[in-house]
């Protein structure tokens, strides 16, 4: 079995005493690459240095994450942009996305118009700079598909709805409005409550990728644990009960595509 963690945060310090191990893990258990989505500039770095120090396995994005735009965030923005240009301007360019960004009112309702504006911001560079979105989503009604709408022609590498847990209406909206954004399932499909497995049953295996989150929403038996990408064969399991398909399906379609969003050009 070999797969790709299209979302797992290990730069963080929850790994930084056994990030090695963690990493052997992730490859013992069939790790392709594990994809890393920063949240602000600092992170932003680690992420970019963690890929450096496992080359063509782990790597990195670039985004402002909807929980950290404040009010300096055009400020920030400005810094990361200048980060991606020079990225752009490399033979092989590192960022392979832009993310985690979105918006998120669960916690801060302070800064709605300040998240919706850098929200609209980094979706212009991913038109512009030819690069997916990894989206983040949390309690915002209708306001995702509102800043997305105008743009959904220029993203010619669509994206990923990361850690997606809506409702079999939502998904399907979703994907009649964005045919090529793909859903991020991960922990929560295993969970004994979830409502996931019914909405998983409404959306094709060539719309689903496969992530962790790590170091949050370990997947059962492991919850209540810190995540990490050494999990996913948990996931794919549960997918494909779900699904009443093989795992080794569910690995091809998913590795597929992760690889179509990820890696390959529209140019």
């Amino acid at each position: 079995m070999t797969f790709i963690d299209t979302h797992a945060h290990i730069y963080e310090d929850d790994f930084a005493d056994d990030i090695d191990q963690v990493i052997l893990r992730a490859r013992e258990a069939g790790a392709q690459k594990v994809l890393l989505p920063p949240i602000d500039e600092a992170s932003t770095l680690k992420a970019v240095e963690l890929s450096r120090r496992f080359p063509d396995f782990c790597h990195p994005m670039i985004g402002l994450h909807p929980e950290e735009v404040k009010e300096n965030y055009l400020a920030i923005l400005q810094r990361l942009e200048k980060m991606l240009i020079a990225d752009r301007q490399k033979v092989r360019p590192e960022f392979i996305a832009v993310g985690e960004v979105g918006l998120d009112y669960y916690w801060d309702k302070e800064h709605k118009q300040e998240q919706r504006e850098a929200f609209i911001a980094q979706i212009e560079w991913a038109a512009k700079y030819d690069l997916p979105l990894m989206i983040h989503s949390r309690n915002v009604g209708s306001d995702l598909l509102d800043c997305l709408k105008p743009w959904r022609d220029r993203l010619k590498r669509g994206g990923v709805f990361h850690c997606f847990s809506g409702s079999a209406e939502t998904a399907r909206e979703l994907m009649h409005l964005c045919p090529n954004f793909y859903f991020g399932i991960g922990g929560v499909l295993t969970f004994k409550k979830s409502n996931l497995p019914e909405t998983i049953k409404d959306i094709p295996l060539e719309r689903i990728v496969v992530e962790t989150d790590s170091p949050y929403m370990a997947p059962t038996p492991m919850r209540g644990k810190r995540n990490e990408p050494a999990y996913i064969p948990y996931i794919i399991e549960r997918l494909a009960e779900v699904k009443e398909i093989s795992p080794s399906e569910v690995v091809e379609q998913t590795t597929h595509n992760a690889l179509k969003i990820f890696f390959t050009t529209t140019q």
